[in-house]
């Protein structure tokens, strides 16, 4: 893998990467002039980019300057999804905005209003904004699960809280596993740092993952499991660290709360028993465990690949285990890292508004958009349909899942729907009221790493595009409008930015600007947890309180195990589908890049080569996969790098892009996983037929 820094030219301005990688790398940004960007590079002053970024995001003059961006604000004279727009002044399009929410708040009350956003852009002050125009409008809340919720809650049960290892300890350890995560396509960082330790140190890398994957292909050693079998493979992996004398028993009676419970539950699990539930080989998974067991200094690198699974919270919890019982956290180079929020003690109040927050409100579930729109009275509660909506930083109605309900109800007649984008996506065409936003380089933010350990700010680099605004600027205009009263959107988003780094007790944005970024990473000690972990009794939890966790924890595990809550193959439904990211596409942002599109080709189902066989079809094939969600049409690819009965599908395409225009999540279900819910993109059952 070439890390080579490609030379620069023109004028260099810092920046951050908006995107939820999450990596917000440092950059570098070459700039032809005031209103255009040349290649962008990763920036050495932030040591865990290390001059390292993605190729999609190099190559960021494509998106930027691309000339489908929408210029100027729009107003639909079409049906519903049609994408028939006439051209209006941003005061007419934000009066006409203002007057629908007013009127729906009239009529139905305010929670009838729902502000509706994720990570498009991961910056503070434009992302987070919104929630400030909510509280104080009292809008229905938004639970922001679609992302990240499973994999944070098995985490935070065993450990206490999201932090971790120094994510730059990679490069000190002898053995990295990677486990959840395909670092090649979505944290390229993650495999700089894998590199230079097994430059340095002759480190082994094993990736566990589905299929063989670009990180797979990069690694020593590829577990390729079943999907959502991650728990047993943990459990077994302990049965042989107790078993044969791998545990670390002085650390497990000081740090954790039920270690001799632990070992004579998972002496019930051994490999053989996952092997029957992983469909891995017994050799393959007594191998990994002695390399585990015998590797002090090995690291533990978890994704959000669990937040993907009905039962990941439980597989988290489990994988987050194996440190502990090998007391690999005394090491430097040792121990795990999920995502490093916690170090940063962000006072958000000001940006969000939290000051306005009332409990009281409901709180509307974001991976159940689709029964939400279409009125189910299990997510409405007593509270009114939604019939008004802003929209910024997603497209809903491709990343969300069901997205046959999503659609059915972006297309209701009585829904005012108002989206602020880049771009004409999907969601954007369903829209009564279509603003244009500015990129990353044309406004001020500041981020927080969650896949590191700075504190950066993005300034504005470049010029807005045409008419583009910022969403902090659409924050404060319908404010303005709709008489919600309060500081924040009186100030620039750089003034929001001094104070909310002041009032955490960080540098002021001046020097955070200068410096290039402001390094949070904790002391060696408390970063591996050798003070003790942040639950009550100071000890990593085998047995968690999953009641502290989530509303749904009666069916989780007292101790690491296999749960059996995935959609499990059937006689109807005999494939398991994994809808994985693709190398060139970041959900739905950059599938309209044209080296993207060149890179991806058109969308492919993998399939093991034996399935195949066994349905009568061949490379290259369209395929029809379906459940009773819904159907889509494909091609067949295939790739003997995954068990069988598992099919793997690569990245958010356009609905244009499929034969019958719709994509991928047609299929997956939004029902909410335990304990806290989450949507299981990574666990659907489907069947396969020729199309």
């Amino acid at each position: 893998m070439n890390f080579a820094p490609a030379p620069r030219r023109n004028r260099v301005a810092r920046s951050v990467c908006p995107h939820d990688c999450p990596s917000t790398c440092g950059l570098e940004v070459e700039l032809k002039d005031g209103s255009t960007i040349g290649r962008i590079h990763g920036s050495a002053l932030n040591t865990y980019t290390a001059g390292v970024i993605c190729a999609k995001v190099a190559r960021y003059a494509e998106r930027v300057h691309h000339p489908n961006r929408l210029a100027r604000p729009l107003q639909r004279v079409g049906a519903k999804g049609a994408g028939e727009f006439r051209t209006i002044s941003w005061d007419d399009a934000l009066d006409l905005t203002a007057a629908a929410f007013r009127a729906a708040a009239a009529r139905d009350g305010t929670e009838a209003v729902w502000p509706y956003y994720y990570a498009g852009t991961m910056g503070l002050v434009q992302r987070d904004g919104i929630n400030r125009l909510r509280y104080v409008m009292r809008y229905s809340g938004e639970q922001t699960t679609i992302c990240s919720t499973l994999a944070r809650g098995g985490w935070r049960a065993g450990a206490g809280e999201d932090r971790g290892v120094d994510p730059r300890e990679m490069a000190d350890s002898d053995l990295i596993v990677i486990w959840g995560t395909n670092a090649v396509h979505t944290q390229v960082n993650v495999m700089t740092h894998a590199a230079r330790a097994r430059k340095g140190n002759g480190a082994k890398i094993v990736v566990v993952d589905p299929y063989r994957n670009a990180t797979a292909e990069a690694a020593d050693i590829h577990l390729a499991l079943r999907p959502g079998s991650d728990g047993a493979l943990a459990c077994a992996v302990m049965h042989v660290l107790f078993r044969d004398g791998y545990a670390d028993w002085d650390y497990l009676r000081r740090y954790t709360d039920v270690p001799d419970e632990l070992a004579r539950h998972v002496a019930e699990r051994p490999p053989a028993w996952a092997a029957a539930i992983t469909g891995l080989d017994v050799a393959e998974i007594e191998a990994f465990a002695k390399l585990y067991g015998t590797t002090k200094r090995s690291f533990l690198r978890l994704g959000y690949g669990f937040s993907r699974s009905r039962n990941g919270a439980a597989n988290m919890h489990a994988a987050s285990c194996l440190p502990a019982v090998t007391g690999a956290w005394k090491h430097k180079g040792g121990g795990a890292f999920f995502v490093n929020s916690a170090i940063y003690h962000w006072d958000s109040t000001f940006v969000q508004g939290y000051d306005r927050r009332d409990p009281s409100i409901r709180s509307l579930d974001m991976s159940r958009i689709g029964p939400v729109l279409t009125g189910d009275k299990g997510d409405l509660g007593r509270g009114p349909p939604v019939t008004a909506m802003l929209v910024q930083n997603t497209n809903p109605a491709v990343v969300a899942p069901e997205s046959h309900l999503v659609q059915q109800g972006l297309g209701r007649e009585d829904l005012f729907l108002c989206v602020h984008e880049q771009f004409m996506t999907e969601t954007a065409k369903f829209a009564d009221i279509v603003l244009p936003a500015t990129t990353f380089l044309e406004h001020d933010d500041v981020y927080l790493g969650g896949g590191h350990q700075y504190i950066q700010i993005g300034p504005k680099v470049i010029e807005p595009f045409a008419e583009a605004r910022s969403n902090h600027e659409v924050h404060c205009a319908l404010a303005k409008r709709l008489g919600a009263e309060h500081p924040a959107f009186g100030m620039s988003a750089m003034e929001l930015i001094d104070y909310s780094l002041k009032a955490s007790g960080w540098p002021d944005a001046a020097t955070v600007l200068d410096a290039g970024g402001h390094d949070c990473q904790p002391d060696f000690a408390t970063a591996h947890f050798l003070n003790g972990f942040p639950n009550p009794d100071g000890k990593f939890h085998f047995a968690p309180d999953w009641s502290r966790i989530g509303p749904d924890h009666a069916v989780m595990p007292r101790l690491p195990d296999h749960l059996a809550v995935i959609e499990a193959p059937s006689a109807e439904h005999p494939f398991r589908l994994v809808t994985a990211p693709a190398r060139s596409f970041l959900n739905t942002t950059f599938n309209e890049t044209p080296s993207g599109i060149a890179r991806e080709g058109r969308p492919q189902a993998k399939i093991h080569p034996d399935d195949l066989a066994a349905l009568g079809l061949k490379a290259g094939d369209a395929v029809r996969l379906g459940n009773r969600r819904g159907n889509v049409v494909v091609h067949a690819e295939p790739f003997g790098g995954l068990q069988r009965g598992v099919v793997v599908f690569e990245g958010l395409w356009p609905n244009a892009a499929f034969v019958e225009g719709i994509g991928i999540n047609c299929l997956v279900g939004a029902d909410a996983a335990p304990p806290a819910g989450g949507a299981a993109f990574h666990d659907t059952a489907i069947w396969i037929r020729p199309a």
